[in-house]
């Protein structure tokens, strides 16, 4: 059962590291990586590929994701989420409405930058950003560039407690922006200090929520003799990207990693995908050196070559 992308919805209480190790004792495969980290608190989408299909997990893990996430107003923490110390804090007693909360979230749509917090893996000076938090230090971290493409409001979760408000939103955006990050500016911006209080990844990349199994229920798949079935195929796992069906003869200069016409691929996307019968065959990018000309970026598909010294 090697060669598949695994749907999984990680529960909280897990690391990404976790699931991987238990993915790999369950499928009974040796090489297994997840495509984008979610924090032990968080619950939601994480797809884990296995054997071949580890090639991929860059394409999947650059694709937009989803979250679904609580923002409280009336105090903020260290890290930016419910797990850090309270640090400035502002009594709420005026209740924004949904309409103010539409507004604002309308304004944080688009292309933006945003720098990321300080409790975070972003590496700044070889030195990821939460090992200077422990020790008390604080650095310049550079503005990253992130596309908040949808965010919305969802309705009737407005809740009014005795010192605070919190409401949730749903966030459609591309890699690496920090929702803990964005929830702090959305109340900044209605006047209040704030945190993420929730989380959970809803989509990543063509994965939704509604196509994934938890580990109970790969455990029971796996217990009735149909665990194979919970598996995409890479072709599957990489439907959004752009797809170009080749010839016979186009295949075999794929296969080979040969250099083609620009024309021979997906217009001026960059990266996509070569299908030959339906199978993927190589991820290919324009060169960056000869724009008129495309090359192979990432082997999918083994050569009879290759096939025959695997097997001798």
């Amino acid at each position: 059962m090697e060669n598949m992308v695994i749907p999984l919805y990680k529960n909280r209480g897990l690391t990404s590291h976790d699931c991987v190790n238990r993915i790999r004792r369950l499928y009974g495969v040796k090489k297994a990586g997840h495509t984008g980290t979610l924090d032990p608190e968080v619950e939601g989408v994480l797809p884990v590929c296995t054997g071949r299909a580890t090639k991929i997990a860059d394409y999947m893990s650059d694709a937009d994701k989803q979250y679904e996430a609580e923002i409280t107003l009336g105090y903020a923490t260290t890290t930016e989420d419910a797990d850090g110390a309270k640090t400035e804090s502002r009594l709420v007693t005026t209740v924004p409405s949904a309409k103010q909360l539409m507004d604002t979230l309308q304004t944080f749509e688009g292309k933006q930058k945003q720098i990321p917090p300080m409790y975070s893996a972003v590496k700044v000076n070889g030195k990821k950003l939460y090992e200077y938090a422990r020790e008390g230090e604080t650095v310049d971290r550079p503005a990253r560039d992130i596309d908040v493409h949808e965010l919305q409001y969802l309705e009737d979760t407005l809740t009014a407690g005795p010192e605070t408000v919190s409401f949730s939103v749903r966030v459609t955006c591309s890699k690496g922006t920090f929702i803990r990050t964005l929830a702090v500016d959305i109340g900044r911006t209605l006047g209040f200090p704030a945190h993420m209080s929730d989380l959970k990844r809803t989509r990543s990349g063509p994965v939704d929520a509604g196509d994934c199994y938890t580990f109970e229920k790969l455990e029971a798949k796996k217990a009735n003799g149909t665990l194979h079935e919970t598996g995409w195929s890479i072709e599957t796992a990489l439907r959004h990207l752009p797809c170009v069906e080749v010839t016979d003869e186009t295949a075999d200069k794929i296969r080979n990693g040969g250099l083609l016409p620009k024309e021979k691929g997906a217009a001026e996307s960059s990266p996509f995908l070569f299908l030959h019968e339906n199978r993927a065959l190589a991820v290919y990018q324009i060169h960056p050196k000869k724009p008129e000309l495309i090359k192979p970026k990432t082997m999918l598909q083994l050569t009879a070559q290759q096939s025959d010294s695997g097997n001798s």
